[in-house]
């Protein structure tokens, strides 16, 4: 997956996609045409009753990530928080994420406990102490799977004591430490400190792909000239993702659905079926891939099809008579 992943940042103009936290989000999402994959570490966290304030461990991030990569046949690129503790954490991480199937991750340079780049307080390692884990990850990535994507976050901009310099300078030390792409950690949807980034990264790495947040954070849709995705592909950055894009979709569908459920009883789940009437999203068997795995037992196992003949429900064969 990490080939694949390489090869559509070569042959699109910028890879664009929404993040996710589930396995279904993830084939939703392949279904509906998306090439890539971004898995959310601030929507796992909250999916599991929790801010993205570094309250999750890695064994926990590693398995959803896991669950994700085995649901779908598109490049996923995984959110890795912090690496999990110091140099040596980051390597076992790097490790385990690399069996998990994903084509890659990415890793900031925050101080545990790490916390989502837009909530402040947010404090950085030292650049000896950033380095080191950038270049244990990569020694890793060489040494199991060279197509493995690794994808390094500076948080400088927007840290305690940070600047647009101090950002500048460790993403150009990332990428000299042999990362794949570089992402600045942004803390709005202002223009200058995007474009001043990739112009600088431009002067000194003019072929490395940069990584873009297109943050739910920013409120894009009440700035009066938001960045368009094309803009940002022409800056370099050629990877885009809206980080909470499928948590925002389905936090307000549940909320309005369960408010309607609360006030109007069965009458909620009479309007919600006609609401998805003809919607791909209609039958929760043909979402959960029944069909498919029936004829997998069809395949494989013995009795199979004159149980479906034999009894009612979804899938059922025309009983012989």
């Amino acid at each position: 997956m990490g080939r694949k992943f390489r090869q559509l940042l070569k042959d699109e103009d910028y890879l664009f996609t929404g993040g996710v936290y589930t396995p279904l989000d993830a084939q939703i999402a392949e279904r509906a045409g998306m090439k890539s994959i971004y898995m959310s570490g601030y929507s796992v966290a909250m999916a599991n009753g929790w801010p993205d304030m570094g309250l999750l461990t890695m064994t926990e991030v590693a398995r959803t990530a896991s669950m994700i990569a085995s649901a779908v046949n598109i490049p996923i690129i995984a959110d890795a928080d912090d690496g999990y503790g110091n140099a040596l954490s980051t390597m076992r991480t790097v490790q385990e994420f690399i069996k998990t199937g994903v084509a890659g991750l990415h890793l900031e340079d925050q101080r545990f406990p790490k916390r989502c780049g837009h909530i402040a307080g947010k404090t950085i390692v030292s650049r000896e102490e950033a380095l080191g884990k950038y270049r244990a990850a990569v020694d890793v990535r060489n040494r199991l799977d060279p197509d493995f994507v690794l994808i390094a976050r500076t948080d400088a901009y927007g840290a305690v004591g940070g600047s647009l310099d101090e950002a500048i300078w460790r993403g150009r030390a990332y990428a000299d430490a042999g990362v794949d792409l570089v992402w600045c950690e942004l803390s709005n949807a202002s223009r200058e400190p995007a474009i001043a980034f990739a112009k600088a990264m431009r002067q000194t790495h003019p072929k490395l792909p940069l990584a873009f947040n297109y943050s739910s954070s920013f409120r894009w849709s009440s700035d009066p000239n938001p960045f368009l995705f094309r803009e940002l592909g022409d800056l370099g950055y050629k990877f885009i993702f809206v980080t909470l894009f499928a948590a925002h979709a389905a936090m307000y569908a549940v909320w309005n659905a369960m408010e309607d459920l609360v006030k109007n009883q069965e009458q909620a789940q009479w309007t919600l079926e006609k609401v998805k009437a003809g919607h791909p999203t209609e039958s929760h068997h043909v979402m959960a891939r029944v069909e498919h795995f029936k004829e997998l037992e069809k395949r494989y196992v013995p009795g199979a099809e004159d149980r479906y003949r034999s009894s009612d429900g979804f899938g059922q064969e025309t009983k012989r008579h």
